[in-house]
């Protein structure tokens, strides 16, 4: 009995802190990781063109998070966006009380499109 509740105890422990982690990968290509710093993290989707590769979501995770998922998978950036906030009653999030924060956390990796002169 003991061993067991051990087992559940390290399982949790090695299931870190991010709790709800959903991804989806797109892209029919699979590209060279890079490392984080050459990913920008974004707030809106950028003006130039680009190709979605991969949706990530999680509670428990920043930014910073997002972007090094991103970069595992050889994105030019990633697309953040904080969703919902700490009280979680409000219909809409953005006008939650606490809409400055966020309980939730949606990445969208992307790689630049290239352009071809014709």
């Amino acid at each position: 009995m003991k061993l067991n509740a051990y087992i559940v105890a390290l399982c949790v422990l090695a299931s870190g802190c991010a709790q709800d982690v959903a991804s989806r990968y797109y892209a029919n290509e699979r590209y060279a990781p890079k490392p984080p710093s050459e990913v920008q993290i974004l707030w809106k989707s950028p003006d130039r063109k680009y190709t979605v590769i991969a949706d990530f979501q999680s509670r428990g995770e920043s930014p910073d998070d997002m972007r090094d998922k991103a970069a595992k998978l050889g994105a030019d950036a990633v697309i953040v966006q904080l969703l919902g906030g700490l009280a979680t009653f409000d219909e809409y999030p953005s006008l939650d009380k606490q809409h400055t924060s966020y309980s939730r956390i949606a990445g969208t990796a992307i790689k630049y499109t290239k352009y071809e002169i014709p």
